[in-house]
């Protein structure tokens, strides 16, 4: 890693813990925007980060529309007094009744929810025309994940089926692409590009029966500056680019993002033959990922020999003058998967222009705030 994640205040912090750096958030929020083309383009995804004040920089920056993917990461782009916000998920059981209070509580954004299944659909149709309400909808497209959605062929059959549906007003179309894994960005843009023309037929084809398909949201964070290219009057809704991590830096390089977060761990332990242990467990970043889980800064070499719930025990690759730091040591690790990385700590200490500067809650880490 070429930044610098030291900070004069390190060693009063306890460990293992999540630092952010705010300017770097600052720098990939306007690279962002730059590679969308404009910040209204954008629909960035919450889930990331969960944090108000990481939605409050992005609409400082101009971004007014945001995706999630739980009711309280809506709550929370509501509370940031967001314009609009997807919430990327199926209504399902009390859901339904939890997205009809959260439309009424903020009255001056607005919530599309997504689907796949008309049952569902008719569901959460009956219970707000019961209420005398109406919920924007978009459709979800499975454009090749297999995770949710529907498939553009039948798209264009349901679409018309549930835009005459009481309780509902369809909007447009939800199209995630999270398999979108080429580390070429030749590649990568090649893919895109056939997703994107199935998409753009099918926008074509409900518009000529007159039919409402004024909003298609495209793409996740590798795939969104080839959706920008190829679709550009549409909304896009990158995610880990805002802090970024190991991984997508690993695999994706030409996007160019940095790390915007970093845990703070300490050398426990040092063992024979170059081995060394971690107060940074599975309790501290995400174990989704295979090892490595993180990378650790100054020694992005070192390989896992085991990690539990509190101790990471690393071995670190001999080489001319290499010594292994002294117990206590403070080091930092760049999580392979921010994304749970995030959701594992309550609240995060912020570095802004080299200094401790506050900390920031990750206000929808729980599944729920008020509603």
């Amino acid at each position: 890693m070429n930044f610098d994640y030291t900070f004069p205040e390190q060693n009063e912090i306890c460990s293992p813990q999540l630092i952010l750096y705010k300017n770097v958030i600052q720098d990939n929020i306007a690279r962002m925007i730059r590679m969308a083309g404009s910040p209204d383009h954008l629909w960035p995804h919450v889930k990331t980060h969960k944090m108000l004040d990481v939605v409050k920089l992005q609409t400082a920056a101009g971004i007014r529309h945001f995706k999630c993917a739980t009711i309280a990461e809506a709550e929370m782009c509501g509370m940031a007094g967001a314009d609009a916000v997807i919430l990327a998920y199926p209504l399902v059981g009390p859901a339904v009744g939890r997205f009809l209070r959260l439309t009424r509580a903020f009255p001056n954004t607005v919530f599309y929810a997504v689907g796949d299944d008309t049952e569902t659909v008719r569901t959460a149709a009956q219970a707000a025309a019961a209420e005398e309400m109406v919920i924007p909808m978009l459709m979800d497209i499975d454009l090749g994940q297999n995770r949710t959605g529907v498939s553009p062929e039948a798209a264009a059959q349901l679409y018309p089926v549930w835009a005459g549906t009481d309780g509902i007003r369809m909007s447009g179309l939800h199209c995630y692409d999270g398999h979108r894994h080429e580390s070429d960005p030749d590649e990568r843009y090649a893919m895109v590009q056939k997703e994107d023309l199935s998409v753009s037929r099918l926008r074509s084809r409900l518009k000529e029966a007159g039919l409402d398909c004024s909003i298609v949201v495209l793409g996740g964070t590798p795939s969104f500056p080839c959706h920008a290219q190829l679709m550009p009057d549409c909304g896009y809704s990158p995610g880990t680019c805002v802090l970024w991590d190991h991984g997508y830096d690993r695999s994706y390089p030409d996007l160019d993002f940095t790390p915007a977060a970093a845990v703070l761990t300490r050398v426990i332990s040092i063992r024979e033959d170059g081995l060394m242990t971690l107060d940074m467990g599975t309790k501290a970043v995400a174990s989704d990922p295979r090892p490595e889980r993180a990378s650790i800064v100054g020694f992005e070499d070192a390989v896992t020999v085991l990690q539990n719930e509190e101790h990471w025990l690393v071995q670190v690759p001999k080489r001319p003058g290499r010594r292994i730091p002294p117990v206590g040591t403070v080091l930092f690790a760049v999580p392979t998967h921010i994304c749970p990385t995030c959701a594992l700590y309550p609240s995060v200490p912020v570095i802004e222009n080299g200094r401790l500067a506050g900390h920031w809650d990750v206000t929808a880490r729980n599944r729920t705030i008020t509603l």
